[in-house]
Parts: structure tokens; sequence; C-alpha cells
């Protein structure tokens, strides 16, 4: 019998790790080093391992050891990786190379990084900062005087910096200059889509995007502009598809759940929404926007009692973060818990107090209360703030 238990019991230990696929602990092991629980992450990649040897998991290992300052564990890590997926480890190489104040070894890594699909961007690179102890040798300025990127990643970049820092007109003509090159192509109409996201020409970028993600299916970065102006076009359907899309091609960025949860409220699909955020708090438990957006799933769907103990958690954990408040201050005023709202918004307005809403919001409370002086000062230092809804309460309930 005790030898029949045992058996049952080694046949049950692995069950977690293979009802996991890669990505979950992809996600698991990214969510322990964020959280600076380098043992941890290192464990728990590691156990996946043994189950599956996978290229993306020694990288995810490699980056946890290389965080922790154990560079020669993630040295042999990024090497076992690039053997198994070709040049995903050459970025974490050439960092590596870099602390280590190899110069020409670093750059050789970086090389071969930029001609990989896993290439980093030339903003990025410049602003590692590990790599500021190489930056100012003749070796690093000799190897950025030889272009290292296309024409169109140049252009597209010098496009995403003039939105940036708010020229939208010299972005416009870079563009011209783009298209008149290469008229018609995905990356000048990606090109042209970023402009009309910054111009809020939602509905136009989408279009743009809707065609390019059909040829282009796989691109990351092509989906993630198309979900943005589907949820910024008020489109919340397409853009949960566009999200599901990116997780079903394994995006390793679990913030992907939070935006989809987004998209469900909005959508009605209470149950859905509830499944991603449970998934993200298991990661990021205390995360302030999830446990924010864990409190909105369950106002909407009408349970305010769960909703207030969701951004009870959230005071606990945040309590100068004046939203915090805001949050469980709307739930109480849902159940018609006036004096308990109106403590809340005055709370708030203890850390802020520049926030015409929350002005506006307390005097609604005060209102319902009898407290009618009280409520008049609230709106009209809500009306003083820039909010002109408090002109219909005062001019209803303060002027006699």
């Amino acid at each position: 019998m005790a030898v029949r238990i045992l058996l049952s019991l080694c046949l049950l230990m692995p069950l977690k790790i293979y009802s996991q696929n890669v990505t979950d602990q992809l996600l698991e092991g990214r969510a322990l080093m964020d959280a600076g629980r380098f043992d941890e992450a290192v464990s728990s990649l590691t156990n996946a391992l043994n189950v599956k040897q996978d290229g993306r998991l020694y990288a995810m290992r490699a980056e946890v050891l290389l965080r922790s300052k154990d560079l020669q564990g993630a040295a042999t890590d990024f090497q076992q990786a690039n053997k198994m997926i070709q040049g995903i480890g050459e970025y974490g190489l050439a960092k590596i190379s870099a602390l280590a104040g190899k110069t020409e070894e670093a750059l050789n890594h970086l090389e071969k990084n930029i001609n990989s699909p896993y290439q980093k961007s030339e903003k990025e690179i410049m602003l590692d900062p590990v790599f500021t102890s190489i930056e100012n040798t003749p070796a690093w300025r000799q190897f950025w005087k030889e272009e290292r990127y296309s024409i169109f990643d140049r252009k597209i970049s010098e496009i995403e910096y003039s939105l940036a820092t708010k020229n939208n007109t010299e972005a416009l003509n870079i563009y011209k200059e783009l298209a008149s090159d290469y008229p018609g192509g995905n990356k000048t109409r990606y090109a042209l889509a970023l402009i009309e996201n910054s111009n809020k020409r939602y509905q136009e970028a989408a279009s743009l995007l809707a065609e390019i993600t059909s040829d282009e299916r796989s691109n990351e970065g092509y989906l993630r502009l198309l979900a943005r102006v589907q949820q910024a076009s008020g489109n919340p359907a397409g853009a949960s598809v566009t999200y599901s899309r990116l997780l079903n091609l394994e995006v390793i960025d679990a913030e992907l759940y939070i935006r989809r949860a987004e998209c469900y409220i909005n959508t009605g699909e209470i149950q859905r929404a509830r499944n991603d955020i449970a998934k993200y708090l298991k990661l990021y438990p205390g995360d302030r926007e999830a446990l924010s957006l864990a409190g909105r799933i369950e106002g909407r769907s009408g349970d305010n009692l769960k909703a207030i103990d969701y951004y009870s958690q959230n005071l606990k954990l945040h309590p100068g973060d004046p939203e915090c408040y805001t949050d469980r201050a709307s739930s109480y005023m849902a159940a018609r818990s006036w004096q308990f709202a109106a403590d809340d918004y005055a709370m708030a307005l203890d850390i802020d107090p520049s926030d015409p809403d929350v002005w506006l919001n307390r005097g609604v409370a005060l209102l319902n209360m009898g407290k009618v002086e009280d409520a008049c000062y609230d709106f009209r230092k809500s009306l003083a703030l820039g909010n002109r809804k408090a002109s219909q309460y005062i001019s209803k309930n303060c002027i006699k």
C-alpha cells in the first residue's frame, strides 16, 4: 500500500508543470524576476526545463541570472538558447561582454543581434545603461559609423521620434520621402498608421493596419498598434480579437491580459474579463491597476461588496494613491452608502485637491446626506477647477 501511494505521488508531482505550457512558465519566470525573486524564478524555469528543453526557457533563465549578477551562468544559458533558437541570446551575450569590458566581443554579439529576428532598435541599444562603459571607445564609435539598419527601420525610427517630440509635420515629411521611394509597401503603410494614430485619426489607422496584418499575421508591432487604435476608436470587440491574436502568438507580456480584460468589460463579457484579470493577478498580486480593474469588473457585474473588497486591498497596498480612494468611493456611491463615499472622496482630496471630478462627486454624496451647504461648497470648487457639470448642481441646489 505504501509503495502504491508513493508511486501515485511521484506520478502527480509533474502534473503542475505539464499542465502549464511554455508560455505560462515564461510568464511566471518573468513575473518572479520582476518581483526580484530571482532564486524562485531560476527554480521555476529549471523545473520547466527538466520537463521540456526549450530555447526560450534558457533565454529567460539567462535574463534572470544576468539580473542577479551571475554573469557566467547567464552566458552559459544564452549560449545554450542560441544553439536551440539562432540569435535569441545574442543581445544578452552583448550585455555580458560589455559588463566585462570586452568591447570587440560585445560589438560582435550586437551585430549578430541586429541581423537576427530578435533585433533591438538603435534607440534601445543606445539607451541601455549596460553599454555605458564601452560607448566612448574607438571601436564603439566606428561600429555606429556603418549603416546597421534598413532604410525602413531608420525612417520609422525617425518618425517615431518626431511624433514623440510632437513634431508631426516633420514625421509627415519623412513619411512622404518613404512613400515616394517605396509606395504601397506594408512598412510604408505602417509609417502612415503611426502618424494617423498620433493625429487621433483612429479609424484611418485601423483600416491601414487591418490590411497590413492580414498580410503579416504574426508581426507583433503591427498587431500591438492595431489593438491600441481599435480601443481608441471605440471598437473593443475588435481590439479583444487582436489581443487574442498576440496571446496566441505566445508574446511574453502579461499586460496583454489587462488590456484584453478592459475590452471584455466594454463588450459585457464579464466572465472573460474576470478570467483574464485573475490570470494577471496570479502573476502580479498586488498590482494597483489590476486590482482596480478587478473591482471595476465586479462592480459592472453588480457585486459591489466584492468590488469594495478589491478596492480595499488596493488601498492597503497603495495608501498614497488618490485613485484607490475614488475607486472605492464609486462603489459606495453605487450602494448609496453616502457617508462612506464622502469619506473616501475626502481622503482622495487630501492627497490631490486639484481634481474637479472628485469635488463634484463628494458634493453629490453630501447632497444625498442632506448637507446642502457643504455640497454647494464642493460644487463651486469643482466649477472653479473647470468641471462645467457642476454648474447644473449649483443652479438647482445652491441659488436661492
